[in-house]
């Protein structure tokens, strides 16, 4: 049976019947216990690493400006027909004067075509993925900074598709996409940028970082594998 009863202050509560009141206050006991033990339980999986740091989002400086496109002249991947330089009706590259094209490239530009010294061996490879050579040109502008040309024959005429200057660390072949490695302010690191042929364009494909190294020093041979020598059946 229930009965209503005066609190101290003037407020009213319940109270429960006697055997009521007996079966509660085990429960009321066992509850703390309870979750003491689910507390000692965590212990042995999760564990505190101490506070963690307050996550903020980046705060954007000036939002509503943003820069305009690179201008054609701004655009490494920019195409520009070789003037001076004969069509070439077979498409490969293989069939101009590498130094010719690189002079005339220049020149039409307003600039000194460079001393033979300062050019590299001319390196042919198909970067256009249409089955015949492009040219891979780089002039050394000064003992740290470089130039690199890329030419190809688009509709027999010899074009210009890449030419970007820089420090150049590395500068690779692979998979047809043309790899260039330069330093960046840490020693242990350098800037990859990955070009690869595209809707017509040597485009930017990706820019990542990886550790700092020099493509040019080969890797050590690998040791040679034991000779077996065939012994008797046991």
């Amino acid at each position: 049976m229930w009965r209503r009863v005066e609190a101290k202050g003037g407020g009213a509560m319940l109270r429960l019947p006697g055997p009521a009141r007996a079966a509660v206050t085990p429960l009321a006991v066992l509850a703390p216990a309870l979750a003491l033990l689910a507390g000692c339980a965590s212990l042995e999986g999760l564990e505190s690493e101490g506070k963690a740091r307050d996550v903020k989002a980046p705060l954007a400086l000036w939002p509503e400006y943003s820069p305009a496109p690179p201008r054609k002249a701004e655009n490494p991947s920019a195409r520009k027909p070789v003037p001076g330089i004969a069509r070439i009706p077979g498409g490969s590259m293989a069939a101009a004067d590498p130094l010719a094209v690189l002079d005339a490239d220049i020149a039409s530009g307003g600039g000194t075509p460079p001393a033979p010294n300062a050019v590299r061996r001319p390196v042919l490879h198909d970067l256009t993925d249409d089955g015949k050579p492009d040219l891979i040109m780089v002039v050394d502008l000064d003992p740290r900074t470089s130039e690199l040309r890329v030419y190809s024959v688009q509709k027999q005429v010899v074009t210009r598709v890449l030419a970007l200057r820089g420090v150049l660390a590395g500068v690779e072949l692979a998979a047809g996409h043309l790899v260039v490695r330069e330093p960046t302010k840490d020693p242990r690191y350098v800037s990859v940028t990955d070009y690869s042929w595209d809707n017509g364009a040597l485009e930017l494909w990706d820019l990542t970082l990886d550790d700092a190294r020099t493509p040019q020093t080969p890797s050590p041979a690998p040791s040679p594998a034991p000779t077996l020598t065939p012994g008797p059946v046991p």
